[in-house]
């Protein structure tokens, strides 16, 4: 058990840390050990204005941890290059990196996440109008909202980490919403 650990940038565009994953398992006698280890490798959208890391993901509920079927399955969700931002009937642990003075489209997916600040600040817009400040260590509950983020530094990169978990439609005043990447996200469709 146990990969090698690397210290690639593994196409990190930000001036941020590199972060780094350690995945737990067992071994034979039942004791906590490294299954794996690895620096995040990361993936460039909106000309070089974004980047995104995906740590960890989950395909059902509750997750079978025996052997390493979640492990096995996270890797086959990721060599698919299919992977949305949610994932249906799972969860989606992701490293979302902000280029000075970048805003995101507004979307909306369908799912419950959480998203907490870990460098700069960043702005919460929603389409009603408003604007909610967030710094490092601020935490957004987006409940399937239409939503966007906005690095507010001119010359700082803004870093959040997100965790997604696919949720039942989301149906207000007779109306169901379902996901909305924008017009030009360059991701594929989640699928749920």
């Amino acid at each position: 058990m146990g990969s090698s650990y690397r210290t690639e940038d593994n196409g990190k565009i930000s001036n941020l840390p590199q972060l780094h994953r350690y995945i737990t398992g067992h071994n034979a006698e039942g004791k906590a050990v490294v299954h794996s280890q690895n620096d995040f490798e990361w993936k460039s959208y909106a000309e070089g204005e974004l980047a995104f890391s995906v740590a960890y993901t989950t395909s059902e509920f509750p997750v079978n941890l025996n052997k390493d079927a979640d492990v096995e399955e996270h890797t086959r969700v990721l060599e698919s290059g299919n992977l949305g931002l949610v994932q249906p009937r799972g969860t989606v642990f992701r490293c979302v990196d902000f280029a000075p003075g970048y805003a995101c489209e507004m979307h909306r997916t369908q799912s419950l996440d959480y998203g907490i600040v870990l460098e700069g600040e960043v702005d919460m817009v929603l389409d009603s109008g408003e604007v909610h400040p967030m710094k490092r260590g601020d935490v957004a509950i987006q409940r399937a909202t239409q939503h966007q983020w906005v690095n507010k530094s001119k010359t700082e990169w803004a870093r959040m980490m997100f965790v997604l978990q696919d949720c039942q439609p989301l149906v207000v005043g007779g109306q169901e919403y379902k996901e909305d990447l924008g017009t030009n996200s360059g991701l594929p469709p989640s699928g749920n």
